[in-house]
């Protein structure tokens, strides 16, 4: 029986804390980049969810993704509660640290995942077709996806695929379900007629700040020891963000005449999300590579969305789709097995078959998140309706789906509303300030 090692379980206690901060920092990041009269609906909707889907991943998520394989697809149920996950190693994912260290941070994965989709449909759901998707979502599409990746007997693992920290089941996974939501529920009232900046910079880069910090944990804790590779996946993961910053506020420079603060924070998560699936298989200067392309690349696909006319409300597709793309092919030219042993060599090491491998992956995830969050929405919809009415987006969701307000100043200061209802209802901003990467 493998024993507990105790460096290896506390750095991944550590790193499980790191990638949990990263799901509030998500709520800053998101929260600024909206008008101010939905500040509160967008922050509810991250912090919402490290309870809905920690319940649920304690439940039955983390059975279905990590349970004995069944066909390559799905997760047994040997563990459903949780039940026979303790204090033991599991040999099959990580032989020197307790079970349940290994299940909790893996839970964290799956918190933070729907929780960037939330950036795509911002402004305009209802709270209660939020939590039922959120719910249905995490069942059907994380943890298959979780287990097809790194499930033992996955068939993507089986493959050979390679996705060390969640380029195709965190960043893909989420990016395309964010494409599919915004089709079935459509634009913004207003979209393309009326200035929706973002309402707070400074929370904004808080948020950024917050998630560059914390993905540290969601890299390099991947390597599930506290040793050289853990090291390896912090550097490669911190010098990717840094050339992804610099490499779209260049850009932006160079196409607007000016750099903004939110190009570079927009930029430095391009970069992580780009080196996520790399960041425990390739070296240091490979992974600046991989920033800097990641950057300009995603820098584009923000401006595309503004010709194909989707309203992608805080550019999850732009960002995550187009940089989790790029960094799972990325993956498969520039892995390199000197780095990792347990990974393989890419295309420019002599092994173009990887980045086959990785097209294969990224198709099958793409494929799969999209129809399902395509027909599970479209179901929802027809039951329940998926949207706010016109009258509470334009009053916005602070106030029509939690009676809060973010920034009332008048009357008793501000925050809820829920024992006021005698009070006046407050007036819409006159000024719409929220939300775009642009």
């Amino acid at each position: 029986m493998n024993a507990v090692n105790t460096g290896d379980t506390a750095f991944l206690l550590v790193s499980t804390a790191l990638v949990m901060f990263m799901t509030p920092g998500l709520a800053l990041f998101y929260g600024g980049m909206v008008r101010s009269k939905n500040v509160l609906s967008v922050v509810m909707q991250s912090f919402v969810l490290i309870g809905v889907i920690s319940v649920l991943w304690a439940l039955i998520g983390y059975t279905l993704a990590f349970g004995h394989d069944k066909g390559g697809l799905i997760g047994s149920l040997q563990w459903i509660g949780l039940r026979g996950v303790g204090q033991e190693p599991n040999p099959d994912y990580a032989a020197t640290v307790p079970h349940l260290a290994f299940m909790m941070f893996q839970g964290m994965f799956a918190v933070i995942t729907p929780a960037l989709i939330t950036g795509a449909f911002a402004e305009r759901m209802k709270f209660s077709a939020f939590l039922v998707f959120s719910v249905l979502w995490s069942l059907l599409v994380y943890s298959p996806t979780a287990h097809w990746v790194w499930g033992a007997g996955g068939w993507i693992r089986e493959l050979g695929a390679l996705d060390f920290a969640g380029g195709t089941v965190v960043h893909i996974s989420s990016a395309v379900a964010a494409l599919a939501a915004v089709l079935v529920i459509g634009q913004r009232r207003g979209y393309r007629s009326m200035a929706m900046h973002p309402h707070n910079l400074p929370m904004t880069m808080l948020g950024a700040g917050i998630l560059w910090f914390g993905w540290f944990g969601f890299n390099a804790g991947s390597a599930l020891t506290s040793g050289g590779l853990a090291a390896s996946a912090l550097v490669t993961t911190h010098m990717a963000a840094a050339a992804g910053a610099l490499a779209w506020a260049g850009a932006e420079w160079l196409h607007r005449g000016r750099p903004t603060t939110l190009g570079v924070a927009s930029g430095l998560v391009a970069g992580l999300v780009a080196i996520t699936p790399a960041s425990g298989f390739v070296g240091p200067m490979p992974a600046l590579l991989i920033g800097m392309v990641a950057g300009c690349l995603c820098y584009v696909g923000v401006l595309a969305k503004w010709r194909l006319g989707y309203d992608d409300s805080l550019d999850v597709v732009g960002v995550h789709g187009v940089g989790g793309t790029f960094g799972a092919l990325a993956t498969g030219l520039f892995a390199h097995a000197a780095i990792n042993a347990a990974g393989a060599n890419g295309a420019f090491f002599g092994n173009p078959s990887l980045l086959l491998k990785q097209a294969v992956a990224v198709a099958a995830v793409m494929a799969w998140s999209f129809g399902v969050t395509y027909g599970l929405l479209r179901a929802l919809k027809a039951i329940m309706g998926v949207r706010v009415a016109d009258d509470e987006e334009l009053a916005g969701l602070d106030l029509a789906q939690h009676s809060e307000s973010g920034y009332a100043l008048g009357i008793d200061g501000g925050g809820s509303r829920v024992h006021h209802e005698h009070m006046p209802a407050l007036a819409p901003s006159g000024a719409p300030a929220g939300a775009s990467v642009s």
